[in-house]
């Protein structure tokens, strides 16, 4: 009798084939919600197998409602909402992503976004589009679209790491100027093989570019490193672009700034309430303030940075073919928990 697998969200065709060779596999059907701690204990009790995806809250009560669980998949790199005590104490072997197997990652689709927002916000193309759908026409006889453009503006980039550097090549490609600023100076010679100039300050990044990018990770420095003061730094024509993280910038500041028309406009894919601020996480829909969804100079994305078939897909079926190995006897290479088999 082939293991039943329970998976916790739809992920792609491409995965899903792989487990159902060696599985029995049940797919929960909703993606305008994530699954419930409830309904995780209740389909953990009739299945071996757990797939769950990223922020999917798998607590101790899930993990123990089920003394046959064999083991659970998830489709992460970083941070777990997994009980890993819980998991541990019951020998439950816990399979992960393997980078190797994923193709550019979520930083090279996390830049692709990051770019397509600027891009939008430069030739105002959510603008353009409500335009258009209003009936309107041979804009080129008026002046209610004009846009900033590329060539020649400046980008700040707050933060050079992985995403980051996928950007700088990408913006130099529009004919734009790279400033940036991170803890660490990087050396001369790097900096000139880039094509980057180092801002002397974070105030002077701002005051300088005319897209001011949120790259940096979130940490204790960090928090609300961004605020009104910071905010009141940047050129009226400028905009605000965040794909780091949502508390890096005190987002009441920021929404009053773009009320007031205090900066032209912003585009967001992280938020200030998402479900890996709690502890323990919230499996309820993360929330965007009401006031950000009745602006019109705002581009709004749900933090889906990596939402390539590609790249999700690979790392769907990096967890999957982990967890077939696994079922199978091997161990595989993105095991998180190893150390539960050493006193067995």
């Amino acid at each position: 009798m082939k293991p039943k697998v329970f998976v916790a969200q739809p992920i792609p065709e491409v995965a899903l084939e792989v487990l159902r060779e060696a599985a029995d596999v049940t797919v929960y059907p909703y993606m305008d919600r994530q699954i419930s701690v409830d309904e995780l204990v209740a389909n953990a009790k009739r299945c071996d197998w757990l797939f769950v995806v990223h922020e999917t809250n798998v607590t101790a009560e899930v993990i123990y409602a089920n003394p046959n669980l064999k083991g659970i998949g998830c489709m992460a790199g970083g941070r777990l909402f997994i009980d890993m005590d819980a998991a541990n104490a019951c020998k439950i072997p816990v399979i992960l992503e393997h980078p190797d197997e994923i193709f550019g990652g979520v930083s090279a689709t996390t830049c692709d976004l990051t770019m397509a927002m600027l891009l939008g916000l430069a030739y105002r193309l959510l603008d353009s589009d409500r335009y258009t759908r209003g009936g309107n026409f041979r804009q080129e006889q008026t002046m209610a679209l004009m846009g900033m453009g590329c060539p020649g503006k400046t980008v700040g980039l707050l933060g050079l790491g992985k995403v980051a550097l996928h950007m700088v090549p990408r913006i130099r490609a529009f004919d734009m100027h790279v400033i940036y600023t991170k803890r660490n100076r990087l050396p001369a010679e790097q900096e000139a093989a880039l094509g980057v100039e180092w801002a002397g300050s974070l105030d002077d990044l701002i005051k300088r570019s005319d897209f001011f990018c949120i790259l940096c990770n979130y940490s204790p420095s960090t928090h609300k490193l961004v605020g009104q003061r910071e905010l009141g730094l940047m050129k009226k024509d400028a905009y605000f672009i965040n794909t780091g993280r949502g508390r890096i910038v005190d987002e009441a500041a920021l929404i009053q700034a773009l009320q007031e028309k205090r900066i032209a406009g912003a585009a967001l894919d992280v938020y200030w309430n998402e479900p890996y601020w709690k502890d323990p996480p919230d499996t309820g829909k993360p929330w965007v303030p009401e006031e950000l969804c009745k602006l019109d100079n705002v581009i709004l994305a749900p933090h889906n940075g990596g939402a390539t078939w590609n790249v999700r897909g690979a790392k769907a079926l990096s967890v999957a073919r982990g967890m077939v190995k696994m079922m199978r006897g091997e161990a595989p290479a993105a095991l998180h928990n190893p150390q539960i088999y050493t006193n067995v």
